[in-house]
């Protein structure tokens, strides 16, 4: 991408990857944006912040190929103000956009969908916890206010079914609506943000150098990719330099964090299909890994490991033995099962073709991770933009074109 076809007065940020910031008006952030989409570039994040002089400042964030990302800020004189819309452009930037009315009460003008996001009744309709001026004790629970219009499906023969918010499971809370014909789905709406924990307004009370905790449990599975973020951000703003020894066991914490997940994932794949062997058998590996993790970094999850200028593990030459016999042992393992896996009629018919979705919808939606790369959008942190380590390290993008339940 030519960032000067883009016509921005762009400055260079110093961050460990590449990002391009700029101060725009109205117009330019919709015709940067329009620009930016054109050349199939990918919306990040979009949010809101109050200024230190009670001002706004609404923010998107845009991967755009070779240049990394670029960070675009919308000055407003009050929250009463309006920004562009982008849904249009980018859909995933629907639900972003009522996120910052629930938070901030910041219209995004033109969107279509302006139904709550966050909000379940949990605090009043005009009530928006994230301005200085609130502090999120006034919040009082109303569900009778709580409205949400789902869109119907009308027909003859359509069953409309509703699940959650509450599952009998430790997955997060969620409502979803089917509208089924038979086994056929032709609508399925989903209602989520019940898991909103005012994590914002909490961060206000801890230092920088002491956010990593929070951070990190954010989301407990995740942990380390949180708290890696957060201290990326803060040593950013401070320039600090991590020592290298630090960066490879950061990277070393946050790749058995994914392949924990990973293991968890897969079982939840066969289980889902009616085929509780795959659970047991891939919980039962992700269990091992998640008692290595506690022996060698003293938490199953290795929480509060990363903190702000480095970590605070270390490990010894027997210590990377265990780990190497174990990722040696867990991939015959997997092999194995995988091998299952493809040989198991039932399950075969309930993955390949299932779910299917094309590039061009993938590239349309702004999919990332794994349903990206499985419909082909060849997109993997870890390479494009990479950070020390990543970038002294070959990793092989995973991908495929297939699009179903199968290649992800």
């Amino acid at each position: 991408m030519d960032i000067s076809i883009l016509g921005l007065d762009f400055k260079k940020m110093n961050t460990p990857f590449p990002l391009l910031r700029a101060k725009v008006s109205s117009q330019e952030w919709r015709e940067t944006s329009l620009a930016i989409a054109e050349l199939h570039g990918r919306l990040v994040t979009l949010w809101a912040t109050q200024t230190s002089t009670n001002r706004f400042l609404v923010s998107v964030v845009f991967s755009a190929g070779d240049l990394g990302l670029i960070l675009l800020e919308l000055p407003l004189n009050s929250h009463t103000e309006t920004y562009p819309e982008l849904s249009s452009l980018f859909p995933c930037a629907k639900r972003m956009q009522r996120t910052v009315w629930d938070l901030m009460g910041i219209r995004a003008n033109g969107a279509e969908d302006n139904r709550p996001w966050l909000n379940h009744g949990t605090w009043p309709e005009n009530y928006f916890p994230l301005l200085k001026n609130n502090s999120g004790d006034e919040m009082v629970a109303d569900p009778q206010n709580d409205e949400y219009p789902f869109v119907q499906v009308e027909g003859e023969g359509v069953h409309e079914i509703a699940v959650g918010p509450v599952h009998a499971g430790v997955i997060e809370p969620g409502h979803f609506r089917f509208s089924v014909v038979g086994e056929k789905t032709l609508r399925l709406e989903e209602r989520l943000g019940y898991a909103h924990k005012g994590v914002d307004k909490k961060f206000e009370e801890f230092s920088a150098s002491e956010g990593h905790r929070l951070a990190g449990r954010i989301s407990g599975d995740s942990t380390v990719s949180y708290a890696w973020a957060y201290c990326m951000a803060v040593e950013s703003a401070w320039g600090w330099k991590v020592p290298a020894r630090a960066l490879w066991l950061r990277a070393l914490l946050l790749e058995r964090e994914r392949i924990a997940n990973h293991l968890g994932d897969l079982g939840s794949l066969g289980n889902d299909a009616g085929f509780g062997f795959g659970l047991t058998q891939f919980m039962r590996l992700k269990e091992d890994w998640l008692r290595v993790s506690k022996d060698i970094f003293n938490h199953r999850f290795m929480m509060d490991c990363i903190l702000p200028g480095g970590v605070n593990i270390d490990i010894e030459d027997e210590d990377c033995q265990v780990l190497l016999n174990q990722c040696q042992f867990v991939q015959e393992q997997v092999q194995i099962l995988r091998g299952i896996y493809d040989d198991h009629a039932g399950l075969q018919d309930r993955f390949l073709f299932a779910g299917t979705v094309s590039l061009d919808v993938a590239l349309e939606l702004g999919l990332t991770g794994l349903a990206g790369r499985a419909s082909g959008v060849l997109e993997d942190a870890r390479v494009i933009g990479a950070t020390c380590p990543y970038t002294e390290i070959e990793v092989n993008i995973a991908g495929s074109t297939g699009g179903d339940v199968a290649a992800r």
